[in-house]
């Protein structure tokens, strides 16, 4: 069954109306007492979840907090009122959790501490289990939010503005490792090293968040395993998303804008198996999507629309399906390193096209070949480029299509739609 996109965003809003519902249900019988911190008073934070019990709700009046690193370690529902700020003064790790049932909102972290050994964050979660942390500001840390071997996690509607510098000298936004069945969603982050990082994490959902802006990928993620990424915007970073070594991956209806640079893509795949890209919208980057060493994968329903390349696959892929995607305006469509393609191309819209359709059965009557010999040429000699668009080079494909000689056999669409299914670029 092929879902649309509105039934993908509906299941994800569903998702996070069952994720509030059963931690507010959850918390009913551990949320007693309202407890609020006595600045007036001079207490701090930490002296007020120091007399709280299990089960609090602690109020934190507006106002500036510098003070040691806060711990967390007894389940409390933490709410800040019109945003206190709590200042890390470029030292401290802000605010720790080494609890369960744990709930951190309407709060406003600064200037959070940086290590060399240690990865400071503005937030940390150790080991922990239906920890939410929600509807937050963090600005200028080296890691924003943290999370360490964590199941059942809700990270929602926090803004988060790193501090974009060198990739040696910035942290990551969102950073996940060792955790099962985190929840990530509509957080708006930038500025950082990675917007969104995962690391052996498994069975959770990406949804609807805005990545931009960050030193290195809008998302980064590594042996991660049946994790699912839906409605997401990842705009305008250094080299755009980049997911390795993982099997069962679902991408769908994301949006892969504006990445440029010698070394930018929309989205590089590296050794992923049994996965599914579908619904996205590949547009405006330099290579859309790279591709290699992958295996039984399925690109369906895409757009890819004024990237330079649209797709870079390789010759080490193999049982990789594209079907019913769109190509609009792009340099060049496809290309490979090899000879030998394994990788199948059917029914799908190129706007390169030139071919008949004298049975008027919406499918082209002669084969589409979406590698040009000049995109092979270019593999080989980079600084070809420069004859980009030429009379030449616009020859030298035409006669290629006739007449193949140097392009892969192989790589061929011999079901080319003759007109879009998408109406996303109209």
């Amino acid at each position: 069954m092929i879902l649309d996109k509105t039934s993908i965003y509906s299941q994800g809003i569903r998702h996070i109306v069952l994720s509030l519902v059963l931690f507010f249900v959850s918390s009913q019988s551990l949320f007693s007492r309202v407890l609020r911190v006595e600045k007036n008073k001079g207490e701090t934070i930490s002296t007020a979840i120091a007399r709280a019990e299990s089960g609090d709700t602690l109020i934190i009046p507006s106002g500036n907090y510098a003070e040691p690193t806060i711990v967390v370690d007894k389940s409390l529902y933490i709410k800040g009122e019109n945003f206190p700020v709590l200042d890390g003064q470029d030292k401290n790790e802000i605010l720790e959790t080494k609890a369960n049932y744990v709930t951190i909102t309407g709060l406003k972290f600064i200037n959070a501490g940086r290590s060399d050994i240690n990865d400071m964050a503005a937030i940390k979660i150790f080991n922990g289990h239906h920890v939410e942390i929600r509807s937050n500001i963090i600005e200028h840390a080296y890691f924003s939010i943290y999370l360490q071997g964590c199941t059942n996690c809700f990270i929602y509607n926090n803004f988060i503005h790193g501090v974009k510098a060198s990739e040696m000298m910035s942290g990551n936004g969102i950073h996940c490792w060792h955790s099962d069945s985190l929840r990530i969603f509509q957080n708006n982050i930038s500025s950082q090293r990675d917007g969104i990082y995962f690391e052996f994490v498994t069975n959770s959902l990406i949804l609807g968040n805005f990545s931009h802006n960050n030193e290195r990928y809008g998302l980064h993620f590594m042996f991660s395993n049946s994790d699912t990424y839906t409605s997401n915007i990842f705009q305008e970073n250094g080299a755009g998303v980049a997911v390795m070594y993982t099997k069962n991956l679902t991408m769908l209806y994301n949006k892969f804008l504006l990445n440029w640079g010698d070394a930018a893509y929309g989205l590089l795949l590296k050794d992923i198996s049994d996965s599914k890209i579908e619904g996205n919208t590949f547009q405006e980057n330099t290579e859309a999507v790279h591709i290699e060493g992958s295996t039984r994968m399925e690109f369906r329903n895409n757009l890819f629309l004024s990237n330079g390349w649209a797709a870079q696959v390789q010759a080490s892929c193999m049982d990789i399906v594209v079907t019913h995607n769109c190509f609009v305006g792009n340099s060049f469509d496809i290309s490979t390193n090899g000879d030998l393609v394994l990788t199948k191309f059917d029914g799908n819209y190129w706007d390169k096209y030139e071919g008949y359709d004298l049975d008027r059965n919406g499918i082209g009557d002669v084969p589409y070949r979406p590698v040009g010999l000049y995109s092979v040429i270019i593999q080989k000699i980079p600084s070809a480029l420069m004859l980009f668009r030429s009379p030449m080079t616009n020859l030298l494909d035409k006669a290629e299509k006739v007449i193949p000689g140097m392009t892969p056999v192989d790589l061929i669409d011999n079901r080319p739609l003759m007109k879009s299914m998408s109406s996303r670029y109209d």
